[in-house]
């Protein structure tokens, strides 16, 4: 009897739809110069302008004048593509810059992009464990999926650590040989809790048992730190950190990721790393662009200040409605509606009712129970912008009877 592989695939989508899970994706047009607003379009192609609630362009690099500029000049002096892997036709001389750039922003030897974030981290750790026979890696229990990806691609032997719990880490760190290679793996800002990363004491225990520290400071670079180091270089905790990785996708408002490190490091993951290797390298007009958003960032704070002051001011709100978000240390804002229907229902709702696009979260990329709308004020955002939004959800909750108990 033939498969019906159609009626198979349709079966696993009909199971992600009955769990109220199913991810329906908004069709956006930002609007240049005006971010956080775009033209939202409806399935009949039909459009009406709303703000932005859930962007990871944190301080509006992707419409800075600067960057939009260089952009603009790469596309007239080179064309659009880079015309092949890196190895074969594909380095130009905005990647030698932009890696120059990078490594500079950290105080490292050297750098290397990677088509993105989670390329990089994928290249890199899968790279770093097969290079160190018996390599033991210790995992912080919320990494992305990327360094998930990326450890069991090593194939060596690893590790879970409760989410930043150091007694535990050094517990497992303990159970091994202290003569055997080990890497600790985490990152500084959690994008889906809004935490942080107690850095210094990881370091501490990384000394302590001769482990290769390597963060993931994707949600950090370009926002923390006097240039936008990350918030290693915001405690000076730099020289402390073996390998730093990175986005341009967020923060910096372009698109890649990238490694710094010691020249040896960085060197070992360009010969090793599949994913670098035999993959299109980016786009001159995309490399010059995220170069410009780095530099800017290492002289200007305008942009971070002004985020900080709509983050402080949207926090405060949420805090005095007693809603119930997750009160981290950073710039993320995780909102919890605890129900995965209820989630997207709401946010049908703010779409619908109210011109603002938030994307529901919910399982697999949070644990079931916990799902939330994760709100990012950006510095592109007005503070009349903010207030809107905090009265808007305050009163949503309201009409809706939603639970008012703070989180942790």
């Amino acid at each position: 009897m033939a498969i019906d592989y159609n009626k198979h695939f349709q079966g696993c989508v009909d199971s992600v739809k009955a769990e109220g899970r199913y991810r329906i994706f908004a069709t956006m047009e930002r609007i240049a110069g005006r971010f956080p607003y775009a033209n939202y379009y409806d399935d009949n192609g039909n459009s009406r302008e709303v703000a932005i609630w859930c962007s990871n362009d944190y301080l509006g690099m992707g419409q800075h004048p600067k960057v939009m500029k260089a952009a603009q000049d790469a596309i007239d002096a080179c064309g659009a593509g880079a015309g092949g892997t890196r190895n074969i036709s594909g380095t130009t001389r905005y990647h030698v810059q932009l890696e120059e750039s990078i490594a500079d922003l950290h105080n490292k030897e050297a750098g290397l992009v990677f088509s993105s974030g989670y390329v990089a981290n994928e290249g890199a750790l899968s790279t770093l464990g097969k290079l160190m026979p018996e390599c033991a890696i210790f995992s912080d229990e919320l990494n992305h999926a990327s360094m998930i990806h990326g450890i069991k691609g090593s194939h060596q032997q690893k590790f879970i650590f409760r989410h930043n719990d150091m007694e535990h880490l050094e517990t497992l760190l303990k159970s091994v040989d202290i003569n055997r290679p080990k890497m600790i793996v985490f990152e500084s800002v959690y994008s889906m809790e809004g935490d942080i990363a107690p850095i210094k004491e990881i370091c501490d225990l990384a000394d302590k048992y001769n482990a290769l520290t390597y963060i993931d400071e994707v949600h950090g670079v370009g926002l923390y730190g006097p240039r936008g180091g990350g918030v290693a270089e915001e405690r000076g905790l730099l020289d402390r950190i073996d390998i730093i990785e990175g986005t341009f996708g967020k923060a910096y408002g372009a698109m890649g990721g990238f490694i710094t490190g010691s020249a040896a490091v960085i060197d070992a993951v360009r010969c090793y790393a599949s994913g670098f290797i035999f993959t299109t390298s980016l786009p001159p007009a995309v490399l010059a662009a995220a170069h410009a958003a780095v530099e800017h960032l290492k002289i200007s704070d305008v942009e971070r200040v002004k985020q900080r002051e709509n983050v402080a001011l949207f926090k405060a709100m949420l805090e005095d409605a007693r809603m119930p978000f997750m009160k981290g240390e950073s710039h993320i804002v995780p909102l919890i509606v605890g129900e995965p229907t209820c989630c997207k229902e709401v946010t049908d709702i703010l779409l619908s009712e109210y011109n603002i696009y938030v994307q529901p979260i919910n399982y697999p990329t949070v644990p079931k129970g916990t799902e939330r709308l994760r709100l990012t004020a950006t510095a592109a955002h007005s503070l009349d912008d903010v207030r809107y939004m905090a009265n808007t959800l305050n009163d949503l909750w309201e009409m809706n009877h939603l639970r008012r108990v703070a989180v942790a």
